[in-house]
């Protein structure tokens, strides 16, 4: 006889996740009855984890106070994204945490190290203690890491071990989008549709996957398609960078006139100094003015 497959109590908690429509996922965890210790344990993880990406810090802050020990890497990663963190403190520490290694045995630790490296563009750092997980989502992780790094070689052979894992998967098919989207050509069709089958079976999609599937309609021309997913997206997650960035893309593509791209622009520079896109335009931006003073016109005395 075969035997039956184990069910996933946080089937719905985990999908609603992946896709970042993170209140649906708190309100999934909040109606999980775990059937063992482990289970409470993951769950409270994402639960947690979805207050921290919607911006909710004091929630997580004041229930670990009382929470599982394997929870409290969390407190590190709400730390680093509060306004007026010393980052290079944090990561100092996340330094010493990681080269004592005692942690590394924890998800919650490693995703929040992991995620810390990220934000700080030390993927190599990332990889180093992303290497040999096992889980789906660790796994999905280093898929991302290595496309940051241009390497999609090696993200083509991770994607493989992702679909020997689960090949129909929420996560396997992000990853794929994520992959398909960063080589262009043919595989930013497959890119939309994954999107577009994913907002159909799992209905609204936060901020990150649907710039991915309006990267994808753009890059076929589908300017209007493209800003929809955005708006769409923005009504349910405002004021997030990359749809800001999306939005001054599609805006400046369409009949609409300039200043419209140039407010989301702002709005984007304005709120997130630390972008990479703002770092990157505002360093430009700084050199274009040096270049100019250069040739600044003279009066010959």
């Amino acid at each position: 006889m075969a035997r039956q497959q184990e069910v996933d109590e946080l089937f719905d908690v985990k999908n609603a996740f992946y896709v970042g429509n993170y209140q649906q996922a708190i309100n999934e965890a909040q109606n999980v009855n775990p059937s063992s210790p482990l289970i409470a344990l993951q769950r409270d993880a994402f639960l947690y984890r979805s207050y921290i990406a919607q911006g909710n810090f004091r929630i997580v802050l004041q229930e670990l106070k009382t929470a599982d020990p394997m929870l409290q890497p969390l407190k590190t990663l709400v730390d680093y994204l509060s306004p007026r963190a010393n980052k290079p403190a944090i990561v100092a520490d996340i330094d010493g945490r990681v080269a004592k290694g005692t942690e590394l045995a924890n998800d919650v630790f490693i995703i929040v190290a992991a995620t810390i490296y990220y934000h700080e563009d030390n993927y190599e750092a990332a990889l180093k203690i992303l290497h040999g997980a096992d889980s789906l989502e660790l796994r999905a992780f280093t898929l991302q890491c290595l496309l940051a790094m241009n390497r999609p070689d090696l993200a083509r052979k991770q994607l493989k071990l992702i679909q020997d894992i689960e090949d129909d998967g929420t996560l396997t098919q992000l990853a794929q989008a994520w992959l398909n989207l960063s080589q262009g050509g043919p595989g930013v069709q497959d890119a939309h549709y994954s999107i577009m089958e994913l907002s159909e079976r799992l209905g609204a999609l936060g901020a990150g996957p649907s710039a991915v599937g309006a990267a994808a309609a753009a890059s076929r021309g589908m300017w209007e398609e493209a800003e929809q997913m955005l708006t769409e997206a923005q009504t349910r997650a405002p004021q997030q960078p990359e749809l800001l960035l999306g939005l001054a893309v599609t805006a400046a593509h369409s009949s609409k006139p300039p200043e419209v791209s140039a407010r989301y622009l702002a709005q984007l520079i304005d709120s997130y100094p630390e972008h990479p896109y703002t770092r990157e335009y505002l360093t430009k931006q700084n050199e274009l003015k040096r270049l100019a003073a250069q040739y600044q016109p003279s009066v010959a005395s």
